[in-house]
C-alpha cells in the first residue's frame, strides 16, 4: 500500500472536494482520482460516494479515516522524535497557559530556560486562554504543555484521568476596587466588606470561580454578582470603570491610579497554578526537557521560598 496514496486520501477526507483536495496536495485531479480508485481497489470497498458537486466519505470510508490518521499521527511523531534523538537542542514546544501567566511566569520561564545554550534552538508556539478551554486544547493534542489551574472535569470526563496536573506556583488572591472607592480608602479588608457592594465574578467556565466561591464561603459571604466574566484583564477593566468590585489574582501590571488592589486579612486561601500533561502521551525530548526544567524551576524559585506571583 502506498504512504502517499493514504496522506491524499486523509486530505481529500478533510476537504470533501477533488479539486480543493488536489490543490492543497499540489498534484493534478486526475493523479489524486487515480490514486484513490487505487486504495479503493486494493482495500474492496468504495471509501467515497457522491454528494451534488462534492463528495463524501461512505460509512466504511469514515472508519477507516479513523485509523489512519491514528496511523499518520504515530508516523509523524516518529519522524519527529528520530529527528530529536539525532539532534535534541533544536526541538519545539507548543505551550499554553492562562492569560495572568503572561505578564510574569511564562516570560521567565522562558528567558531562563533559553540561557542554556543547548536550549537556545528549541523553538516554541505559544497559545492563551482560560483553564478549560486549554485543557480540552490539551486533550486533542494542540499543546504538548498546559499551565493552568486544575479542573475537576471536562465533559462528563475526570480531568485527572486525562492529564498529569504537577503544582508550580501559587497567586495570591486580592480584591480589586475602583480608586477613590470606601474600600480602596480601608488599611484593613475583611471578606465581610465584601457584601455589601455590587461584584464581578469570574465565569463558571473559568477554573478560577470554584476557588472564589470557596473564598466567599469562609465568611459565608453572598456576593451581589453583577458580571460575570472569563478573563481576568476584563474584570480589571469593568472595575476601572467603577461596574463593580472583584476578586482575582495579583495583577502587578495595573494602573493603580485606577484600580486599587488590597490584601484580604482573613483569606487562607491561594490561587494554585498547575503544569498539566497528556496521561501516557509522547512528549519528544525537547518538551520533557522543558517539562522538567519548569517544575525544577517553580520549585526552587517560588515553592521552597514561599514566593507568590
Amino acid at each position: 500500500m502506498n504512504l502517499r496514496h493514504l496522506i491524499f486520501f486523509r486530505e481529500l477526507a478533510h476537504t470533501q472536494h477533488m479539486a480543493r483536495a488536489a490543490e492543497n496536495l499540489g498534484i493534478s485531479q486526475p493523479s489524486l482520482s487515480y490514486a484513490i480508485k487505487k486504495l479503493e481497489s486494493e482495500l474492496g470497498v468504495p471509501l467515497f460516494e457522491p454528494e451534488g458537486r462534492n463528495i463524501r466519505l461512505t460509512p466504511l470510508g469514515k472508519v477507516y479515516l479513523k485509523y489512519i490518521n491514528e496511523s499518520l499521527d504515530m508516523l509523524s511523531d516518529g519522524n519527529t522524535l528520530i529527528k530529536e534523538l539525532i539532534n535534541p537542542n533544536e526541538g519545539h514546544v507548543n505551550l499554553g497557559f492562562t492569560y495572568t501567566l503572561g505578564q510574569r511566569l511564562v516570560p521567565e520561564l522562558l528567558t531562563e530556560f533559553k540561557k542554556n545554550p543547548d536550549n537556545e534552538k528549541i523553538s516554541f508556539t505559544l497559545g492563551q486562554s482560560y483553564s478549560a478551554h486549554l485543557l480540552q486544547d490539551l486533550n486533542t493534542e494542540k499543546y504538548d504543555i498546559v499551565l493552568s489551574s486544575h479542573v475537576d472535569k471536562l465533559g462528563d470526563q475526570d480531568a485527572d484521568r486525562l492529564f498529569k496536573f504537577y503544582p508550580i506556583v501559587q497567586q495570591e488572591i486580592k480584591l480589586a476596587v475602583p480608586a477613590g472607592h470606601p474600600l480602596a480608602k480601608k488599611e484593613h479588608v475583611v471578606l465581610a466588606d465584601l457584601g455589601k457592594y455590587p461584584m464581578i465574578i469570574f465565569s463558571q467556565n473559568s477554573g478560577l470561580r470554584p476557588l472564589i466561591d470557596k473564598i466567599l464561603a469562609q465568611e459565608d459571604v453572598k456576593p451581589k454578582i453583577t458580571y460575570q466574566i472569563e478573563e481576568d484583564h476584563t474584570i480589571a477593566g469593568f472595575v476601572k470603570y467603577g461596574m463593580g468590585i472583584a476578586l482575582i489574582p495579583n495583577l502587578p501590571q495595573l494602573d493603580t491610579k485606577k484600580v486599587v488592589l488590597r490584601t484580604i486579612e482573613n483569606n487562607a486561601l491561594k490561587h494554585e497554578l498547575f503544569l498539566a500533561i497528556k496521561r501516557d502521551h509522547f512528549l519528544t525530548p525537547s518538551v520533557q526537557r522543558f517539562e522538567r526544567f519548569v517544575r525544577e524551576y517553580c520549585q526552587k524559585h517560588f515553592a521552597e521560598k514561599g514566593v507568590f506571583i
